[in-house]
């Protein structure tokens, strides 16, 4: 794991790093990076990991496995140590659907539920363009092709997902900045989540961890040490309020547009994973639209579940769909119901 569950890389400067099972020259993805090469490596069926900004739905697109982040509250994280509360979460992985929706109905402790049939199926065509070494239409071709087989081509809608955010959360407009501050290629409503989640995570790991960091960091890793310092120097209370509101109002957002049984696809991740020990400044631009994707659900605290979508140039790459706040069961239900044609139809096209 990363020091202080504190990047989303899954190296680790004193215990060394996870061996990626799919790229072993590739880092594994943090920070649950052992639960999710467990797994991809096939030493368990699944395992569990928490997820704050994105520490397993980065690891199961990176290791080629399921990666569940559930609905903000739903799970339990009695005996988990604090983060930042507004976003921390208990996930699991694993490499079979049918493994994870049960473990997923163990966790969620509430009656199964049978449905599994989308209503709406909404591609987000402006987070697809993200997408660095590999086209939009490459990695969604299979999606699509299984929804039109299972459900219809009907169901099917391209959305400017950017466009939606910025029209739908007014308290958005306060983090909306002509220059995106090294976000210039990405999405600038979503850039702006990203400004917003960082004002309310810094307060609260301040709170948690602040005091204990300023007597400990000379002995955290490099890169590491100079991050947790930088994030605490710059806690201020201001905007805490409007980054709930912005919570609220996204969350309401994107219930709005799924509605019970509507779900939407966006890339994991902007690609496949970096290469190990790869200079952080040479990620930048990745990473800055990697949070972009993540902070979506880590925000509004909807349920979403990385999908694998075999190997692209011999490297893992992967698909994530999200359903409303609470729809966790459903988006389990789906996932089961359309993994073994996704299968079926990523080997056809790789």
């Amino acid at each position: 794991m990363d020091e202080m569950a504190f990047s989303i890389n899954g190296e680790n400067f004193h215990y060394g790093t996870p061996q990626n099972p799919h790229a072993s020259d590739r880092i594994p993805g943090g920070s649950s990076s052992g639960s999710g090469v467990a797994v991809a490596a096939k030493l368990v069926d699944f395992s569990l990991g928490t997820d704050t900004g994105g520490s397993v739905r980065v690891p199961a697109s990176y290791c080629g496995i399921l990666g569940f982040r559930p609905s903000h509250g739903v799970v339990s994280t009695s005996g988990v140590i604090p983060m930042t509360q507004s976003f921390d979460t208990v996930g699991w992985f694993a490499r079979d659907s049918a493994i994870l929706k049960r473990v997923g109905w163990l966790l969620l402790q509430e009656p199964e539920i049978e449905h599994y049939k989308p209503t709406k199926v909404f591609i987000a065509e402006d987070c697809f363009k993200l997408l660095s070494n590999i086209t939009s239409e490459r990695l969604t071709q299979a999606f699509v092709s299984s929804v039109e087989k299972l459900f219809g081509g009907h169901l099917i809608k391209q959305i400017s997902l950017g466009k939606y955010v910025e029209d739908k959360v007014p308290s958005l407009k306060h983090f909306m900045i002509e220059e995106n501050d090294g976000y210039k290629h990405s999405i600038p409503s979503l850039a702006a989540l990203v400004r917003s989640k960082r004002f309310l995570q810094r307060h609260e790991f301040n709170i948690n961890h602040g005091e204990w960091v300023r007597s400990y960091h000379s002995h955290l890793g490099p890169g590491i040490s100079e991050r947790i310092l930088e994030f605490i120097r710059e806690v201020t209370d201001e905007n805490i309020d409007l980054s709930r509101s912005i919570q609220i109002e996204l969350r309401e957002a994107l219930a709005a547009l799924l509605e019970d049984f509507g779900v939407l696809a966006i890339p994991t991740v902007p690609g496949p994973p970096p290469k190990l020990n790869t200079d952080i400044s040479e990620q930048y631009d990745f990473r800055a639209k990697a949070f972009s994707l993540l902070t979506i659900a880590a925000v509004s605290g909807v349920c979403q579940v990385s999908v694998p979508l075999g190997l692209y140039n011999g490297l893992p790459v992967s698909i994530s769909l999200l359903a409303k706040h609470g729809a966790d069961g459903f988006l389990l239900n789906l996932v089961d119901s359309l993994y073994s044609t996704l299968k079926e139809e990523v080997e056809a096209i790789y």
